[in-house]
């Protein structure tokens, strides 16, 4: 595993090898942030971005949104061992200062003011038998971390079939082998 683009380009991630964490491929991390970059779907800059990575693991995403000069990103998790890599991860590639990790349940971040900024774009990678989405994406939109309009993208597994998540506005769906990207917009 290792970071696909910015100025950590080909470095390595440390990652878990178990049946609960599942580590964003490079091929689809390529094609998301291709969209994210080049399309104007989804009007969004990583550069100087707050990024809020929901069921992070070892944060992939995030620390490609690092490498890509995000400003910050918060790194939510309740896995001690996914965040133990994080952590190491993010020392060891210099990313500390940039980040924050929140070891909590996703519905309690909500609730106990852990984060200090308006978020710009939201990534949810959560455990395929996941169920909470819905009521996540509605707690994201009640709450104060968003301005008018935020940008979603949500990674699953194709096998769960539909998802509605008819929250979403302007929603695009691209399937990746096994992995589904939803992408849209939550409005408050």
């Amino acid at each position: 595993m290792r970071i696909i683009g910015g100025k950590l380009k080909r470095s390595k991630l440390n990652f878990l090898k178990n049946k609960i964490t599942r580590p964003l491929r490079d091929f689809v991390k390529e094609n998301l942030f291709n969209i994210l970059e080049n399309s104007s779907f989804i009007n969004i800059k990583i550069k100087d971005s707050i990024i809020l990575d929901l069921f992070c693991g070892i944060g992939s995403f995030g620390i490609e949104c690092l490498s890509r000069q995000a400003k910050k990103v918060y790194f939510v998790d309740s896995n001690n061992d996914a965040i133990n890599v994080l952590d190491e991860n993010l020392i060891r590639l210099n990313l500390k200062e940039f980040s924050k990790i929140i070891k909590s349940e996703i519905p309690d971040v909500f609730s106990n003011n852990q984060i200090n900024d308006k978020i710009d774009l939201v990534f949810l990678d959560p455990p395929y038998a996941e169920k909470s989405i819905d009521y996540i994406l509605n707690e994201l939109k009640r709450s104060s971390l968003i301005n008018k309009s935020l940008p979603v993208v949500i990674h699953r597994e194709v096998s769960n079939g539909a998802d509605n998540f008819d929250i979403l506005n302007n929603k695009l769906i691209r399937d990746y082998g096994r992995s589904r990207i939803i992408m849209g917009t939550l409005s408050s």
